[in-house]
Order: structure tokens, then C-alpha cells, then sequence
């Protein structure tokens, strides 16, 4: 039996939006339930995102670690960021964060997942891509601020960090996600399998 997610929406009567802050929303749906009730539903309206997880030929992930203010934790993380314009290219934005966050460049791209992070209570949906044959970038390393000035970083096995995502030691959403479908990849039918880099994305549709 093979399972798979569908389209749907149910019916909104009134909608608002209470909050609205720099990069992301809150709104206020009422919606009708499927015996005719209604309920309302608030959720953070996201614009999507994009993470990286950057191969090398040593079979290393490049890893940050950086401080989250909302979780009180400094986490491991793989690099990853806000899809800013919308119908951005999700493959332009991952080139362009891993460029920013480690001064790294691949040749090889493709989709390795596709997740919604809190469906619940938040609609930001995330690709996550695998990056191979990776150099470091040409030029200056680009200046980054806040949160970012403070980030390490670090190059990890894939096994270590499926180790400690296991072991409740790693908890950033991507990089647990990430580490364990390229492990899942690369024990079934191989990357060469994965979805190509600019792969339809109907969460998220973007131009060429």
C-alpha cells in the first residue's frame, strides 16, 4: 500500500490576522468542520524555508552550532534559511545560504526531503536539499550579524549526528530530518535516486 498526502481545504468564513511581525504572521481562521460546527484555529503564517545538508568527500556533514533564543539552547544545525521573495527558487536560496553561513559551494544538488515543520499550529514548509562535491566560495566570506556572528562551525559524520539525534542529544528539526533520510537514502536505493535539485514543490511553487 503506498500512502501519500493530499489537497484539501475546508471551508474559512472569517479570517484575521492579529499579529504581524518581521518575517512571519499570526492569523486567525474560523473554519467549518466536517459535521457543520465551527472552531477557529490560529496558526504563524510562514513563508517557507530552505536547509542544506553539504556533503564532502570525506562523508562529513557541515555543521553550525547557534543560539536559539525560543528553546534557550545553543543547536547543532545545518545551514538553512528564510525563502525572503516570494516564488524564490528554493535551489537559489539554498545555494545562496550555504554560501552565506559556511563559504561553501557544491556541484551536485538535489531534493533530499520535503517537510512541514509544526503543521499544527504553523504552515512553514521546508526542502531540504543534499549538496555534494563541495569547495570552498570564491571572494569575501559574507558578514553576517546577531545570532550568526556568533555561529560555529564544524564538518560531522552522517553517522554521529544519526547518533545523536537517536540519543535525544541533537534536536534542530533539518539537521535530525536530513541526517536520517540521506541515511535511509543511502541504505535503499542510493542518492542517484533522490528527487533533482528543481523538482516541482506544490507546498511551495517557485519559477525557474
Amino acid at each position: 500500500m503506498r500512502i501519500q498526502d493530499t489537497p484539501e481545504e475546508w471551508q474559512v468564513t472569517a479570517t484575521a490576522t492579529p499579529f504581524t511581525g518581521n518575517k512571519t504572521s499570526v492569523r486567525t481562521d474560523e473554519v467549518v468542520m466536517p459535521d457543520g460546527s465551527r472552531a477557529t484555529r490560529d496558526y504563524q503564517v510562514h513563508p517557507g524555508s530552505v536547509a542544506v545538508l553539504a556533503l564532502d568527500e570525506d562523508g562529513r556533514v557541515i555543521v553550525l552550532r547557534q543560539y536559539r533564543h525560543p528553546v534557550r539552547q545553543r543547536l547543532w544545525e545545518i545551514p538553512a534559511g528564510l525563502l525572503d521573495v516570494p516564488g524564490e527558487n528554493p535551489l537559489h536560496a539554498a545555494q545562496r545560504e550555504l554560501y552565506e553561513e559556511a563559504h561553501v559551494k557544491a556541484e551536485d544538488w538535489r531534493v533530499l526531503v520535503d517537510v512541514y515543520t509544526s503543521p499544527g499550529g504553523c504552515d512553514e514548509a521546508v526542502r531540504i536539499f543534499l549538496a555534494r562535491e563541495i569547495s570552498a566560495a570564491e571572494g569575501e566570506r559574507f558578514e553576517v550579524a546577531d545570532e550568526e556572528a556568533d555561529m560555529e562551525l564544524a564538518r560531522v559524520s552522517l553517522e554521529e549526528l544519526v547518533r545523536g539525534a537517536l540519543a535525544g542529544e541533537l534536536h534542530n528539526n533539518c539537521l535530525a530530518v536530513g541526517a536520517l533520510a540521506l541515511q535511509a537514502a543511502l541504505a535503499g536505493d542510493g542518492v542517484d535516486s533522490l528527487r533533482p535539485a528543481d523538482a516541482p514543490w506544490p507546498a511551495r511553487p517557485f519559477a525557474a
